[in-house]
């Protein structure tokens, strides 16, 4: 019953990496929030999933599933923070 969760995951994965990997630079601070919010929605659903897990492995997933979206989220904040950083004016001092 749950294999076709994982073959939902496979194609998500091809999916999602050739769709990002064809993103022009110009594009890459919009996507960037997107991605942060599908990894936010990612994580909503593992907790929910977790609860009706009958599996370990299944369980196992989610929990991967969970941490990777968690360093995609941080990690994101943590880039985009730099470059917003860079635009900021050099003479303002901070308050």
């Amino acid at each position: 019953m749950e294999f076709y969760l994982i073959d939902i995951l496979i194609l998500s994965c091809f999916i999602g990496y050739f769709a990002i990997w064809n993103v022009t630079p110009m594009l890459h601070s919009p996507l960037m929030s997107v991605t942060n919010a599908i990894s936010g929605i990612v994580i909503l659903g593992a907790l929910q999933s977790i609860n009706f897990s009958n599996n370990i492995v299944t369980t196992i997933l989610l929990l991967i599933s969970i941490f990777f979206s968690s360093i995609n989220i941080f990690g994101g904040f943590h880039v985009s923070a730099k470059m917003l950083k860079m635009f900021k004016n050099k003479d303002k001092t901070n308050d």
